[in-house]
Protein backbone atom coordinates (compact mmCIF):
# COMPACT_ATOMS: atom_id res chain seq x y z
CA UNK A 1 0.00 0.00 0.00
CA UNK A 2 2.52 2.21 0.71
CA UNK A 3 4.79 1.93 -2.45
CA UNK A 4 1.14 2.43 -4.37
CA UNK A 5 0.69 5.59 -2.35
CA UNK A 6 4.14 7.04 -3.22
CA UNK A 7 3.86 5.97 -7.33
CA UNK A 8 0.60 8.13 -6.61
CA UNK A 9 2.30 11.03 -4.71
CA UNK A 10 4.61 10.82 -7.71
CA UNK A 11 2.35 11.44 -10.24
CA UNK A 12 1.33 14.63 -8.48
CA UNK A 13 3.97 16.10 -6.68
CA UNK A 14 7.26 14.95 -8.45
CA UNK A 15 10.40 17.29 -9.03
CA UNK A 16 13.74 16.88 -9.56
CA UNK A 17 14.47 19.57 -6.56
CA UNK A 18 11.92 17.68 -4.48
CA UNK A 19 12.68 18.04 -0.27
CA UNK A 20 12.64 14.98 2.45
CA UNK A 21 11.80 16.60 5.64
CA UNK A 22 12.70 14.47 8.68
CA UNK A 23 10.63 15.29 11.97
CA UNK A 24 8.92 13.69 14.69
CA UNK A 25 5.33 14.77 16.71
CA UNK A 26 3.87 13.19 19.51
CA UNK A 27 0.66 12.00 20.68
CA UNK A 28 -0.59 12.58 23.99
CA UNK A 29 -1.80 9.14 26.31
CA UNK A 30 -3.66 9.09 29.72
CA UNK A 31 -2.79 5.04 30.06
CA UNK A 32 0.35 2.57 29.43
CA UNK A 33 -0.51 0.09 27.64
CA UNK A 34 -0.61 1.50 24.31
CA UNK A 35 2.74 0.58 22.04
CA UNK A 36 5.12 3.07 22.60
CA UNK A 37 3.88 5.00 25.39
CA UNK A 38 5.88 6.51 27.64
CA UNK A 39 7.22 9.89 29.63
CA UNK A 40 9.04 11.55 26.93
CA UNK A 41 9.14 14.97 25.41
CA UNK A 42 6.22 15.63 23.54
CA UNK A 43 6.61 18.28 20.78
CA UNK A 44 2.96 19.00 20.43
CA UNK A 45 2.66 20.01 23.78
CA UNK A 46 6.30 21.21 24.44
CA UNK A 47 6.81 19.19 27.54
CA UNK A 48 7.76 16.06 28.85
CA UNK A 49 4.34 14.06 29.17
CA UNK A 50 3.32 10.59 28.91
CA UNK A 51 2.78 9.78 24.84
CA UNK A 52 3.78 8.21 21.81
CA UNK A 53 6.19 9.84 19.56
CA UNK A 54 6.16 9.22 15.59
CA UNK A 55 9.27 9.64 13.36
CA UNK A 56 8.14 11.29 10.12
CA UNK A 57 9.30 11.96 6.87
CA UNK A 58 7.33 14.03 4.37
CA UNK A 59 7.89 15.33 0.92
CA UNK A 60 7.89 19.16 -0.62
CA UNK A 61 8.10 20.20 -3.96
CA UNK A 62 6.68 23.25 -6.15
CA UNK A 63 3.00 21.27 -6.97
CA UNK A 64 2.88 20.13 -2.97
CA UNK A 65 3.56 18.70 0.21
CA UNK A 66 2.33 15.08 1.83
CA UNK A 67 3.53 12.90 4.38
CA UNK A 68 5.45 9.78 2.92
CA UNK A 69 6.56 7.29 5.70
CA UNK A 70 6.77 6.78 9.73
CA UNK A 71 8.04 4.79 12.51
CA UNK A 72 6.75 4.85 15.76
CA UNK A 73 9.86 5.35 18.17
CA UNK A 74 9.45 2.88 20.75
CA UNK A 75 11.35 3.74 23.76
CA UNK A 76 14.52 1.47 25.26
CA UNK A 77 13.01 0.35 28.36
CA UNK A 78 10.30 -0.99 26.39
CA UNK A 79 12.65 -3.76 25.11
CA UNK A 80 13.62 -4.81 28.46
CA UNK A 81 12.15 -8.25 30.35
CA UNK A 82 9.59 -5.75 32.74
CA UNK A 83 7.56 -5.14 29.45
CA UNK A 84 7.65 -8.43 28.14
CA UNK A 85 3.61 -8.60 28.92
CA UNK A 86 3.31 -5.39 27.48
CA UNK A 87 4.99 -6.54 23.88
CA UNK A 88 2.83 -9.34 24.00
CA UNK A 89 -0.32 -7.83 24.42
CA UNK A 90 0.62 -4.81 21.65
CA UNK A 91 1.80 -7.51 19.42
CA UNK A 92 5.59 -6.21 19.02
CA UNK A 93 7.43 -8.74 16.96
CA UNK A 94 10.07 -10.48 18.51
CA UNK A 95 12.21 -9.77 15.87
CA UNK A 96 12.29 -5.21 16.51
CA UNK A 97 14.72 -4.22 18.39
CA UNK A 98 15.52 -0.80 19.81
CA UNK A 99 16.20 2.04 17.64
CA UNK A 100 16.68 5.54 18.24
CA UNK A 101 15.14 8.56 16.22
CA UNK A 102 18.18 9.35 13.67
CA UNK A 103 18.56 5.38 13.29
CA UNK A 104 14.47 5.10 12.21
CA UNK A 105 15.10 8.38 10.39
CA UNK A 106 18.35 6.62 8.02
CA UNK A 107 16.37 3.65 7.95
CA UNK A 108 13.46 5.21 6.13
CA UNK A 109 15.79 7.36 4.02
CA UNK A 110 17.51 4.77 2.35
CA UNK A 111 14.26 2.51 1.50
CA UNK A 112 12.97 6.14 -0.47
CA UNK A 113 16.31 6.27 -1.73
CA UNK A 114 17.16 2.73 -2.80
CA UNK A 115 13.17 2.18 -4.22
CA UNK A 116 13.59 5.55 -6.74
CA UNK A 117 9.76 6.01 -6.82
CA UNK A 118 10.22 9.51 -5.85
CA UNK A 119 12.60 11.70 -7.30
CA UNK A 120 14.43 14.30 -4.23
CA UNK A 121 17.77 16.51 -4.14
CA UNK A 122 17.74 18.00 -0.54
CA UNK A 123 17.17 16.34 3.09
CA UNK A 124 16.14 18.74 5.69
CA UNK A 125 15.79 18.16 9.81
CA UNK A 126 16.14 19.53 13.19
CA UNK A 127 18.98 18.79 15.80
CA UNK A 128 17.91 15.59 16.74
CA UNK A 129 19.13 14.51 13.02
CA UNK A 130 21.98 16.86 12.20
CA UNK A 131 24.04 15.86 15.63
CA UNK A 132 23.90 12.09 14.35
CA UNK A 133 26.48 11.11 12.65
CA UNK A 134 24.54 7.95 11.39
CA UNK A 135 21.63 9.90 9.82
CA UNK A 136 24.36 12.35 8.02
CA UNK A 137 26.47 9.09 6.94
CA UNK A 138 23.61 7.13 5.46
CA UNK A 139 23.00 10.63 3.38
CA UNK A 140 26.65 10.70 2.44
CA UNK A 141 26.23 7.44 1.05
CA UNK A 142 23.79 8.38 -2.19
CA UNK A 143 26.37 11.16 -3.77
CA UNK A 144 24.13 14.45 -4.98
CA UNK A 145 21.87 14.53 -2.18
CA UNK A 146 22.11 17.90 0.08
CA UNK A 147 21.59 17.73 3.62
CA UNK A 148 20.67 21.00 5.34
CA UNK A 149 20.32 20.31 8.91
CA UNK A 150 20.10 22.16 12.06
CA UNK A 151 22.61 21.79 15.32
CA UNK A 152 22.82 22.91 18.37
CA UNK A 153 25.05 26.19 19.67
CA UNK A 154 27.68 24.04 21.12
CA UNK A 155 28.50 22.39 18.11
CA UNK A 156 31.86 22.74 17.50
CA UNK A 157 33.97 23.42 14.62
CA UNK A 158 37.20 25.31 13.22
CA UNK A 159 37.36 28.12 10.77
CA UNK A 160 40.31 26.77 9.98
CA UNK A 161 41.18 22.70 9.42
CA UNK A 162 43.75 22.05 11.86
CA UNK A 163 47.12 20.22 11.04
CA UNK A 164 47.35 16.63 12.22
CA UNK A 165 49.91 15.11 14.37
CA UNK A 166 50.84 10.95 14.94
CA UNK A 167 50.43 10.16 18.46
CA UNK A 168 52.26 7.37 19.73
CA UNK A 169 50.94 5.03 22.53
CA UNK A 170 51.14 2.28 24.18
CA UNK A 171 48.09 -0.18 24.87
CA UNK A 172 48.45 -3.55 26.19
CA UNK A 173 51.91 -4.06 25.59
CA UNK A 174 51.90 -2.64 21.80
CA UNK A 175 53.04 0.53 20.85
CA UNK A 176 50.23 2.19 18.12
CA UNK A 177 49.64 5.53 17.46
CA UNK A 178 46.33 7.71 16.15
CA UNK A 179 45.83 11.12 14.35
CA UNK A 180 45.70 13.87 16.81
CA UNK A 181 45.38 17.80 16.58
CA UNK A 182 48.65 19.50 16.60
CA UNK A 183 49.24 21.09 20.32
CA UNK A 184 50.11 24.37 18.47
CA UNK A 185 46.49 24.86 16.70
CA UNK A 186 43.74 26.96 18.05
CA UNK A 187 41.28 25.38 19.91
CA UNK A 188 37.80 24.89 18.08
CA UNK A 189 34.92 26.99 18.76
CA UNK A 190 31.17 26.64 19.14
CA UNK A 191 28.85 27.84 16.33
CA UNK A 192 27.12 30.17 18.99
CA UNK A 193 30.66 31.68 19.26
CA UNK A 194 31.52 32.36 15.58
CA UNK A 195 27.53 33.95 14.86
CA UNK A 196 28.58 36.52 18.07
CA UNK A 197 32.39 37.12 16.53
CA UNK A 198 30.88 37.84 13.14
CA UNK A 199 31.01 41.29 11.94
CA UNK A 200 27.61 43.15 11.49
CA UNK A 201 28.98 43.45 7.51
CA UNK A 202 29.15 40.04 6.79
CA UNK A 203 25.07 39.48 7.69
CA UNK A 204 22.59 39.48 5.05
CA UNK A 205 18.62 40.18 5.36
CA UNK A 206 16.49 37.70 3.08
CA UNK A 207 12.63 37.44 3.17
CA UNK A 208 12.29 34.29 4.33
CA UNK A 209 8.21 33.72 3.61
CA UNK A 210 4.94 36.16 3.22
CA UNK A 211 3.33 36.72 6.87
CA UNK A 212 -0.03 37.68 7.35
CA UNK A 213 1.47 41.20 8.47
CA UNK A 214 4.09 41.46 6.00
CA UNK A 215 7.30 39.00 4.88
CA UNK A 216 8.97 37.69 7.29
CA UNK A 217 12.69 38.41 7.34
CA UNK A 218 15.67 37.42 8.91
CA UNK A 219 19.78 37.64 8.35
CA UNK A 220 22.10 35.21 7.30
CA UNK A 221 25.72 34.44 6.97
CA UNK A 222 27.35 31.73 5.09
CA UNK A 223 31.25 29.67 6.36
CA UNK A 224 33.24 27.00 5.28
CA UNK A 225 33.97 25.18 8.69
CA UNK A 226 35.35 21.91 9.50
CA UNK A 227 33.09 20.07 12.05
CA UNK A 228 34.89 19.29 15.37
CA UNK A 229 33.89 15.25 17.02
CA UNK A 230 35.85 13.62 19.79
CA UNK A 231 38.21 16.16 19.55
CA UNK A 232 39.58 15.57 16.07
CA UNK A 233 38.18 16.72 12.81
CA UNK A 234 34.93 14.89 11.26
CA UNK A 235 33.67 16.93 8.16
CA UNK A 236 33.92 20.31 6.40
CA UNK A 237 30.96 21.61 5.69
CA UNK A 238 29.21 24.76 5.44
CA UNK A 239 28.26 26.63 8.19
CA UNK A 240 24.80 28.81 7.74
CA UNK A 241 23.63 30.90 10.78
CA UNK A 242 20.52 32.52 10.71
CA UNK A 243 19.41 35.16 13.52
CA UNK A 244 16.23 37.31 13.99
CA UNK A 245 16.27 41.19 13.20
CA UNK A 246 15.88 43.18 16.69
CA UNK A 247 18.57 44.12 19.41
CA UNK A 248 18.68 40.70 21.38
CA UNK A 249 18.97 38.56 18.73
CA UNK A 250 18.19 34.65 18.74
CA UNK A 251 20.29 32.80 16.84
CA UNK A 252 19.81 29.38 14.27
CA UNK A 253 22.32 27.09 13.47
CA UNK A 254 22.87 24.48 10.23
CA UNK A 255 25.15 22.90 8.59
CA UNK A 256 25.11 21.78 4.73
CA UNK A 257 27.25 19.27 1.90
CA UNK A 258 26.04 21.49 -0.55
CA UNK A 259 28.58 22.24 -3.59
CA UNK A 260 31.16 25.19 -2.75
CA UNK A 261 29.31 26.92 -5.59
CA UNK A 262 25.83 27.10 -3.93
CA UNK A 263 24.31 30.78 -3.72
CA UNK A 264 22.94 31.81 -0.17
CA UNK A 265 19.15 32.09 -1.74
CA UNK A 266 19.33 28.22 -1.54
CA UNK A 267 20.28 27.68 2.19
CA UNK A 268 17.57 30.76 2.73
CA UNK A 269 14.81 28.48 1.47
CA UNK A 270 15.53 25.63 2.51
CA UNK A 271 16.19 27.34 6.26
CA UNK A 272 11.94 28.09 5.97
CA UNK A 273 10.80 24.68 4.19
CA UNK A 274 10.24 22.57 7.63
CA UNK A 275 6.99 24.27 7.19
CA UNK A 276 5.86 21.73 5.23
CA UNK A 277 6.11 19.26 7.61
CA UNK A 278 5.07 21.23 10.26
CA UNK A 279 1.98 22.08 8.15
CA UNK A 280 1.36 17.93 7.84
CA UNK A 281 0.92 17.73 10.95
CA UNK A 282 -1.18 20.34 11.88
CA UNK A 283 -3.71 19.33 9.11
CA UNK A 284 -3.12 16.19 9.60
CA UNK A 285 -4.43 16.02 13.31
CA UNK A 286 -6.80 19.06 13.51
CA UNK A 287 -8.42 18.00 9.99
CA UNK A 288 -8.12 14.17 9.96
CA UNK A 289 -8.13 13.03 13.15
CA UNK A 290 -4.38 11.75 13.04
CA UNK A 291 -4.26 12.51 16.82
CA UNK A 292 -7.70 10.96 17.47
CA UNK A 293 -7.40 7.22 17.96
CA UNK A 294 -7.97 4.21 20.47
CA UNK A 295 -5.88 1.66 19.02
CA UNK A 296 -3.02 -0.04 21.17
CA UNK A 297 -1.45 -2.40 18.86
CA UNK A 298 1.56 -2.12 17.01
CA UNK A 299 -0.38 -2.68 13.53
CA UNK A 300 -3.35 -0.86 14.85
CA UNK A 301 -1.09 2.57 14.74
CA UNK A 302 0.50 2.56 11.72
CA UNK A 303 -2.62 1.19 10.19
CA UNK A 304 -4.46 4.37 11.40
CA UNK A 305 -1.27 6.84 10.98
CA UNK A 306 -1.33 5.12 6.94
CA UNK A 307 -4.78 6.30 6.53
CA UNK A 308 -4.07 9.53 7.82
CA UNK A 309 -1.10 9.99 5.59
CA UNK A 310 -3.80 8.94 2.43
CA UNK A 311 -6.69 11.06 3.16
CA UNK A 312 -4.05 14.06 3.60
CA UNK A 313 -2.56 13.30 -0.31
CA UNK A 314 -6.22 12.98 -1.40
CA UNK A 315 -7.24 16.32 -0.30
CA UNK A 316 -4.19 17.45 -1.86
CA UNK A 317 -4.86 15.32 -5.65
CA UNK A 318 -7.91 17.24 -5.73
CA UNK A 319 -6.62 20.52 -5.18
CA UNK A 320 -3.73 19.93 -7.86
CA UNK A 321 -6.30 18.74 -10.22
CA UNK A 322 -8.75 21.87 -9.41
CA UNK A 323 -5.97 23.87 -10.81
CA UNK A 324 -4.86 25.25 -7.39
CA UNK A 325 -0.84 25.93 -6.90
CA UNK A 326 1.21 25.12 -3.67
CA UNK A 327 2.30 28.53 -2.28
CA UNK A 328 5.36 26.54 -0.45
CA UNK A 329 7.84 26.75 -2.68
CA UNK A 330 7.18 29.80 -4.91
CA UNK A 331 7.01 32.21 -1.44
CA UNK A 332 9.92 30.63 0.45
CA UNK A 333 11.87 30.82 -2.55
CA UNK A 334 11.04 34.06 -3.85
Amino acid sequence: MLRKYHRLINEDMSDSEGVLIFDETGFPKKGKDSVGVSRQYCGSLGKVENCQVGVFVSYASRHGYALLDKRLFIPEKWFDEDYETRRKKCMVSDGLEFKTKPQLAAEMFRELKEQENIPFRYVVADTVYGRSSEFIDAIEDYVGTVYFLSVPSDTLCWLKGPVMEEKKYKYKGKILSKKVVKKMEKKPLTVKAIAKRTNDFFWYRRKVSEGTKGPIEYEFTKKMVTICKDGVPYKTVWLIIKRTIRDNPSYFYYISNAPISTRLKTFVWLSGIRWAIEQCFEETKSELGMDQYEVRKYSGWHHHILTCMLAHFFLWHLKIRLGKKSTIYYTIAA
